[in-house]
Order: C-alpha cells, then sequence, then structure tokens
C-alpha cells in the first residue's frame, strides 16, 4: 500500500493545481472581456471625435495638406 499513498498525494496535488489554473483562466476571461469593451469603447470615441473635426482622408496619391 506504500506505492498508493505517493500517488495519491500526486493525484491531489494534481487536482488542486488544475482548480488553480482553472480560476487564473476564468480570471484572464473577465479581464480580456473587459479590456476589449473598453478598446471598443475608445475606438467609437476616436471615431466619433474624427468624424466631429472633419478629419480628412488621404486617398490613393494624394498628398497631405502640409506638403
Amino acid at each position: 500500500m506504500s506505492d498508493i499513498d505517493p500517488t495519491q498525494e500526486r493525484l491531489a496535488h494534481l487536482e488542486r493545481l488544475a482548480e488553480e489554473l482553472s480560476d487564473v483562466v476564468a480570471r484572464q476571461s473577465q479581464s480580456i472581456d473587459q479590456l476589449e469593451r473598453r478598446v471598443a469603447l475608445l475606438m467609437r470615441r476616436e471615431a466619433e471625435r474624427e468624424e466631429a473635426e472633419g478629419a480628412a482622408v488621404i486617398v490613393g496619391d494624394e498628398r497631405p495638406p502640409h506638403y
């Protein structure tokens, strides 16, 4: 029975480690979701700001106004 005890101990350790890693992945997923929402919000705000300023879009071979 001495062979089973180290195996059971190792299994318990691996189960705990798997649970901890699952928690880490869940927290990271929440953080990524939050960051994606923030980036989308910032992109919308910037697009609205550029639209409000009437930002010119350079098309093709057109030279920018500072040339």
